[in-house]
């Protein structure tokens, strides 16, 4: 693979930032921009990551002093079409990775405010991407995070985006349903159409990578040093359920599960999201494809991975009780969930062989911060409901001056 220009859009986040170390790591140019919205979203939620992480400028320089290499970097807000399309002129990106949206179902349903919000963000950031590759660099590939989430949980196999259908003696190879289950599934929802209408109209080529639930604490370019560490959330808007069941079995709090435990979905861990998403970046599809990958590394229900958590738990000498609690969700627990994910593998996809081994290498790190979590253990109870009456909580348009700084 010859090395390419990688623009990371949401590069500060919990994927985009061991994504921009790995692609160094394998001789791309990478740069990217972040407002550090997904900062004081956490904060807004009374929380900070557990793992305690540099501000962008200190990020920059650690990189470079390990890695011999620089990362660009931009503050600046994606839905501003001008900014943009400025960096984009500067930086002549090949390919595009937008990450740069807010990834919470919980944070979408709090109310009215958050709904909007979370819609406008994550489909304004898309269009301005697209408009700016239409306009400067339509030859560019993007990808695209999406979520398994876009698909629900339908009574049948769930292929990777298309699929045949026959309907009064007629064929045809057609998206295959949406039934999101929060406003922002459905703002990822959009974007996908969006995107695949980009790519049929415009001649775009774009990879949608319809992801799995990320849990973990690092990938290997990070090694032991401190300062290249990622975030690690454990509240209930943006602390993901394997990573919030670690945190909860280090202090001893009861793994709670929701309802009754038997919601079945696709699981990976943050090194294979990193080698999935290098591959779909370093294999483009051809000019006006619109492609779909399914990437996840196995499915497992939630009681299942409690389970999992609790073993590993008691390895390490931590004892871990599971409890059930009421579920804050409008989501059927019992359910039928087969999906495809061929696409990746084909591609050279090797997935984790050993998910214990992951599960205890969480819990290792985790254990540094015991006490860190300790002060954090009123975020890991829900109370944001599905069906409303929530909390009240003050949503701010931009971040504060100094969310750089904050974890």
């Amino acid at each position: 693979m010859r090395p390419i220009r990688v623009f990371i859009a949401g590069i500060d986040g919990y994927l985009g930032w061991p994504l921009a170390l790995h692609l160094i790591n394998r001789g791309h140019t990478v740069a990217g921009a972040d407002n550090f919205f997904r900062r004081k979203w956490v904060q807004e939620m009374g929380s900070c990551s557990v793992t305690p992480i540099l501000g962008m400028e200190e990020r920059c320089k650690a990189v470079e002093e390990c890695f011999a290499d620089k990362l660009l970097f931009w503050e600046g807000d994606l839905r501003s079409y001008e900014f943009v399309e400025k960096k984009f002129r500067e930086f002549e990106p090949e390919a595009i990775v937008h990450l740069g949206e807010c990834p919470s179902a919980p944070y979408s349903m709090i109310d009215v405010h958050h709904a909007t919000f979370v819609q406008m963000n994550n489909i304004t950031t898309t269009l301005n991407i697209l408009f700016a590759m239409q306009n400067l660099m339509p030859e560019a590939h993007l990808v695209k995070l999406g979520t398994m989430g876009e698909y629900g949980t339908p009574n049948i196999d769930i292929p990777e985006g298309f699929f045949e259908v026959e309907f009064r003696g007629r064929t045809d190879y057609m998206p295959f349903p949406r039934q999101a289950n929060s406003w922002y599934h459905w703002s990822k929802v959009h974007d996908s159409n969006n995107v695949m209408f980009a790519c049929r109209n415009w001649g775009l080529r774009a990879t949608d990578v319809m992801q799995g639930i990320v849990f973990g604490t690092r990938i290997e370019e990070m090694r032991d040093y401190q300062r290249m560490m990622t975030r690690f959330d454990i509240d209930q808007s943006f602390g993901t359920v394997v990573n919030r069941f670690c945190a909860q079995a280090v202090i001893g709090h009861p793994l709670t599960l929701y309802g009754l435990g038997s919601q079945r979905r696709g699981f990976i861990p943050l090194r294979d999201s990193m080698q999935c998403l290098t591959l779909s970046v370093e294999n483009p599809p051809h000019e006006g494809e619109y492609r779909v990958f399914n990437q996840f590394q196995e499915i497992y229900s939630l009681s299942e991975l409690a389970l999992l958590v609790q073993d590993m738990s008691k390895e390490l000498g931590l004892e871990a009780e599971i409890v059930h609690t009421q579920n804050p969700r409008k989501e059927r627990e019992t359910h039928y969930y087969k999906a495809d994910h061929q696409n990746l593998l084909d591609l050279g996809y090797k997935p984790t062989e050993n998910i214990r081994s992951e599960i205890s290498q969480v819990l290792v790190d985790l254990m540094g911060y015991r006490k860190r979590i300790l002060e954090l253990k009123a975020v890991l109870l829900p109370d944001i409901h599905w069906e409303g009456q929530n909390r009240r909580v003050a949503l701010l348009d931009s971040a504060p001056a100094e969310a750089s700084k904050l974890n």
